[in-house]
């Protein structure tokens, strides 16, 4: 019983840092009709953030606050500057995104001259309910993540701009007419797909070591489950996060961690094959 409640919690732990890392994504592409390929360097900079302003000697906690602030601003000067000229060309854009990625990626390995780096944990140590220990900072991310969800939703079904960025998705042609500015809503998207990203890398650098491909090993499951849930709605990518993430995390306790990554893979791509669409249809957003 005891394995099992641990077992559980890592699960959701590792599922809520998945959710965090693909809701900005998911966004992106159901908006934009564009995958952000420099998602996982998104992710990354956000703990970059966090690393340079405890190695200056703020709190980890003013990194934390900062990171999606930061990120929200890159990617906004990203959109204005590059992507915002590729949205007819949905390929190109994505190549767009992969060389900047890569090229941020380098940047950061110079920075770090190659090397990995920690950062503690703001809230260290742990705390013991019903004999068992369970971390104090792995329970701040889930509890984060749920915060965020609820933030996401309630901001896209109940304001005035959720309701404009939804009928921009359904019918671009349409906003525009009725004088929505698509062009803003898509910049203030990607903003806010990054700064999400951001919080992402943020939360879980105390978790993992900064080295500069601390993004990239999540940003395959990421497209993954983007593609499970379906683009085009709010719950598919967070569904599909979730059923990635709990695979993954829990797949390593059942067989040898070798093969528990080429099955997460092949169990996706067997859905994918059934239901391409995903698993929530478009329009939902």
């Amino acid at each position: 019983m005891d394995t099992g409640i641990k077992l559980a919690f890592d699960l959701l732990a590792f599922t809520s840092v998945m959710v965090l890392i693909v809701l900005g994504l998911g966004v992106i592409a159901s908006m934009m009709g564009i995958f952000n390929f420099a998602h996982g360097e998104f992710v990354m900079l956000g703990a970059f953030t966090v690393f340079v302003f405890e190695s200056n000697g703020l709190p980890v906690w003013a990194g934390i606050l900062a990171a999606p602030i930061v990120l929200a601003l890159l990617g906004l000067v990203l959109e204005r500057l590059v992507i915002r000229r590729f949205y007819v060309a949905p390929i190109i854009a994505m190549l767009g995104t992969y060389a900047i990625g890569l090229i941020i990626r380098e940047i950061v390995r110079g920075l770090l001259g190659g090397h990995y780096k920690s950062v503690s944990e703001p809230l260290p140590g742990a705390f013991t309910l019903f004999g068992l220990d369970f971390s104090i900072w792995r329970t701040v991310i889930v509890v984060l993540t749920l915060l965020v969800i609820a933030g996401t939703w309630l901001f896209l079904a109940r304001t005035s701009i959720g309701l404009q960025v939804r009928g921009s998705l359904e019918n671009p042609m349409l906003a525009r007419a009725s004088g929505i500015s698509t062009t803003t809503l898509y910049a203030a998207t990607f903003a806010f797909g990054s700064a999400l990203a951001g919080l992402a890398g943020a939360l879980i650098v105390p978790l993992y070591q900064l080295s500069a491909d601390i993004g990239t090993r999540f940003l395959v499951q990421a497209f993954l489950s983007v593609m499970l849930g379906g683009v085009g709605t709010f719950e598919g990518p967070v569904l599909g996060a979730a059923v990635v993430g709990a695979t993954t995390a829990g797949l390593p306790w059942i067989v040898i961690p070798v093969l528990a990554d080429p099955l997460v893979f092949v169990l996706a791509l067997a859905i994918v094959k059934f239901r391409p669409q995903g698993f929530i249809t478009q329009g939902r957003l």
